[in-house]
């Protein structure tokens, strides 16, 4: 298993419950195939250029360790939830 570190970009617009049962559905995929280390909510900060019409966004780290071919059923994932504005997945060095 490697070490990956992915950070989402979320709707800024989204209450509290929504951003926690969303947090709550990422850390339990990434735990069916693999271990979450630490989830980290950064808060709101403006984006450098307009995405979909938003100027803000809620930012989401997570730390975890998966399987390699797991990260694109993640991606997947990431693109089709409507309210993430913008994704990436990078595997750390160990």
């Amino acid at each position: 298993m490697n070490k990956y570190e992915s950070i989402i970009i979320v709707n800024p617009n989204l209450d509290e419950a929504s951003l926690k049962a969303l947090e709550e559905k990422f850390t339990g995929l990434i735990n069916e195939n693999g271990k979450l280390e630490t989830v980290e909510n950064l808060g709101k900060k403006k984006l450098a250029y307009e995405i979909k019409k938003m100027s803000e966004g809620t930012y989401l780290l997570f730390n975890f360790e998966a399987k390699p071919d797991s990260i694109q059923e993640l991606e997947r994932i990431y693109r089709i939830t409507d309210d993430i504005i913008k994704f990436i997945v990078v595997k750390k060095e160990n």
